[in-house]
């Protein structure tokens, strides 16, 4: 039997890996873009691409019955100059385009293309909103970059391939992703909560992120943008005592004052100095199951050795 065939861009990344794992399990044959030449495995196909150069290895595209977009800079990797934002916007609308071009120009037809989007496109602002698909984009930089982002998904979609929009809150991981940063701080019984610690905090496990994708890419009614987060209304002075109460201690330490946070961090602050209440109700009704709803369960699974 000739196994259905997943390229994944961004394959290398968290999310990546775990998918492609998850993939592969399923039975699925996995296909890779990566900026090097890599070793192909019994698994794994690699191909190069380079989003600068718009240079990509078409055979990964034309062998493909499905693609999952993860691809895009890390928005909290650096602080936010004019560059780094530039940056931030390029490698999402780009890769993109580059990927169409390849669809267009060969008329290629997928079973689905499913791309990563954020739930910052509803702005890095605090509110008690609950945030559902029909909100509106928000004018800010995280709200402006994930409206371009989906804009430039839309033109997979007028190649009548069916597309799917994953907004995507905190990925909580096996020490990756959301926690990598913070478990150094909090294992060293220093954990606080940040500013107010009212600002919501949209999270989901890596593991239901993963089963959402692969949920996506089966389910033939699935189109447009989905939340993919839980829907508990943790916030940042909850979270950061389940945190330490999963580690064995209670927090002690006093709020970090968000003035701080602003001078190291700068604009970039905004990520976790605001944060909005998120619906999970479409992707729910779209039959999908969340494995993970209780945030304890959630980081206990995280910390399990």
């Amino acid at each position: 039997m000739i196994k259905r065939n997943v390229l994944i861009s961004g394959g290398s990344g968290f999310i990546g890996r775990h998918l492609t794992s998850l993939l592969i399990e399923k039975g699925y044959s996995v296909s890779i873009l990566s900026r090097s030449k890599k070793q192909n495995t019994a698994e794994i196909s690699y191909y190069k691409w380079d989003v600068a150069t718009q240079y990509i290895e078409e055979d990964a595209v034309l062998k493909a019955d499905f693609i999952i977009h993860l691809a895009g800079e890390n928005i909290a990797e650096k602080r936010w100059t004019k560059k780094r934002k530039d940056e931030i916007l390029n490698s999402r609308e780009q890769s993109t385009q580059l990927i169409y071009s390849v669809l267009k120009k060969n008329n290629k037809v997928l079973e689905a293309f499913v791309s990563a989007s954020a739930i910052g496109i509803y702005g890095a602002v605090n509110g008690k909103k609950i945030c559902t698909e029909e909100t509106p984009n928000a004018n800010d930089f995280l709200g402006f970059t994930c409206y371009k982002w989906e804009e430039s998904i839309d033109f997979i979609e007028y190649l009548r391939i069916r597309t799917v929009k994953i907004r995507t809150g905190l990925v909580l991981g096996k020490e990756d992703g959301f926690l990598r940063k913070l478990l150094p701080i909090f294992r060293w019984r220093l954990g606080a909560a940040l500013g107010s610690g009212k600002q919501y905090m949209p999270w989901i496990h890596v593991d239901d992120l993963c089963n959402m994708y692969v949920h996506a890419l089966v389910n033939p009614m699935m189109a447009g943008p989905y939340n993919a987060a839980v829907n508990d209304n943790t916030n940042n002075l909850l979270f950061s005592k389940t945190l330490a109460k999963v580690l064995g201690y209670s927090l002690w330490l006093p709020n970090v004052p968000a003035f701080l946070i602003k001078l190291a961090m700068g604009e970039m602050s905004k990520i976790v100095l605001t944060g909005r209440r998120i619906s999970s109700e479409k992707i729910e009704r779209a039959g999908f199951t969340f494995k993970f709803k209780n945030l304890e369960e959630a980081l206990r699974d995280c910390l399990r050795k």
